[in-house]
């Protein structure tokens, strides 16, 4: 059984990771303006976060652990991330930041769904209900009905399934290599998949385009690397809801860099993923000061 201080950290982690991952959204927003092809986006995410995590990998794991004991299965959960990051980066292409995360947030739904029918984990009643109230809150932001539907909205959907399912993955490989090790891995087997097919969109970046690049591998590394901690520390189904604190940034950074400033509903959609967010976070800090005996 986890320990209530090792839960606590966990939800730390997974919240300090919902807070980088935005900015991760805002440069390849800006490089899909400058008609950079998604594909080869996505291919420099996986290429930047190989070589940012090589040195510690090979301090943690050396040489002998950088290529993983199970490829397959490596590369299936590397498979989920590279469609659920393709998917949600051509979604950007049609829609605002936080209305695409929002939509996005099938995520959690799938991944509590899921759960114990993949890890065999209890979810009780607070965690659903959690789950419940936070989707509710991204229905406001989104009012499904009174807009136009448009492609983005697919792709959003994709990308929040696909990463749901690289989510329990990823809970399912925990604890067989350190976090680093596994981020890594995960990196240089999405590099092998992505460069077999990005050489036929390929469009030589300028130099502006190389730094964009390196902020998109610095920005993803350290995120996924959080959310990779993050599962070695806590339940899966007990992280999901905390997805949900993404909006928060996603909201901020897409009026402050693209002037797409929410209106009312969705800061009332916003303040109910808040909520949802801290309750999960009050009902551990319960757990762990109660006495033991």
């Amino acid at each position: 059984m986890r320990s209530g201080q090792g839960t606590l950290a966990g939800v730390g982690l997974m919240l300090a990771a919902m807070a980088i991952l935005p900015f991760l959204d805002v440069v390849a927003k800006v490089l899909g303006q400058q008609g950079v092809p998604i594909l080869q986006i996505v291919w420099a995410r996986m290429v930047m976060g190989t070589v940012m995590t090589l040195p510690f990998a090979l301090a943690e794991g050396g040489p002998r652990r950088l290529w993983p004991d199970r490829p397959a299965l490596h590369a299936l959960r590397a498979g989920f991330l590279i469609a659920a990051t393709f998917c949600f980066f051509f979604a950007l292409k049609f829609l605002p930041i936080a209305d695409a995360l929002a939509i996005f947030f099938v995520q959690p739904l799938v991944v509590t769904a899921l759960s114990p029918l993949i890890l065999g984990e209890t979810v009780g009643r607070r965690r659903w209900s959690a789950v419940a109230v936070g989707f509710v809150g991204t229905l406001i932001i989104i009012r499904p009905g009174f807009q136009s539907f448009n492609p983005g909205m697919a792709l959003a959907l994709a990308s929040g399934t696909a990463l749901a399912l690289y989510m329990l993955l990823t809970r399912r490989m925990a604890g067989r290599d350190s976090a680093m090790v596994t981020t890594f891995q995960t990196s240089l087997i999405g590099t092998v998949i992505v460069s077999a097919g990005v050489w036929a969109v390929w469009l030589w970046p300028s130099p502006a385009q190389w730094a964009l690049f390196v902020a998109l591998g610095l920005i993803a590394t350290l995120g996924h690397f959080l959310i990779v901690m993050a599962y070695d520390r806590a339940e899966a189904s007990l992280l999901a809801p905390l997805a949900y604190t993404e909006m928060v940034m996603a909201v901020a950074v897409g009026w402050w860099f693209f002037g797409d400033f929410p209106d009312g509903w969705t800061f009332a959609g916003v303040a109910v993923l808040i909520g949802c967010a801290l309750y999960i976070s009050a009902r551990e800090r319960q757990k762990t000061n109660k006495p033991q005996v």
